[in-house]
């Protein structure tokens, strides 16, 4: 009995090892996935004045407003029910993408520089050029390389048909 127990301990260990090691990869000119929850929806509800660019001064303007709405007491301090609250209305809002809040220095407090350590941190790594703002081509670098590249081919191959609403030449 512990023969074959072994034996099938190590056939599948070696299916799974032959599983990751296929070497597939994409290929470059397959169509990627569309995204799902991306990261840059959790910056561009800080645009406050809708003009499709997020400043770190409206970064912190909405994070400490959202702050003071979550703490119900007005201490300074979420508790553990307002934690549980917020972590909750995250997952429901952004499923396994969610960011929970957590005590990371253990002091028992979830201040506002914890609260705001995830925005903050993908704020630093979008803003490319550390200009204190993330432009729309920073938030969304998918859609600005198709559009660049989408535009190149364009120039490179001219028109090669008449666009939607034109006359063809001659025509």
């Amino acid at each position: 009995m512990r023969l074959s127990s072994a034996f099938l301990l190590i056939a599948a260990s070696l299916a799974l090892a032959a599983c990751g090691s296929s070497g597939h990869k994409p290929r470059p000119n397959q169509p990627r996935p569309a995204e799902w929850h991306p990261s840059r929806d959790l910056l561009t509800k800080y645009d406050a004045n809708h003009d499709g660019t997020v400043t770190k001064a409206e970064m912190e303007a909405g994070l400490r407003a959202e702050f003071a709405a979550a703490d119900v007491n007005h201490d300074g301090c979420l508790t553990p029910d307002e934690v549980r609250t917020i972590n909750a209305q995250r997952w429901q809002e952004q499923g396994s993408t969610a960011t929970p809040l957590i005590d990371w220095n253990q002091d028992g407090c979830i201040d506002v520089n914890e609260y705001a350590g995830t925005a903050r941190s993908l704020f630093t790594e979008m803003d490319r050029n550390e200009d204190g703002k993330l432009t729309p081509e920073e938030l969304n670098p998918r859609a600005a390389a198709k559009a660049k590249a989408d535009a190149e081919r364009a120039k490179k191959h001219g028109k090669s048909r008449p666009q939607k609403g034109e006359n063809p030449p001659g025509g």
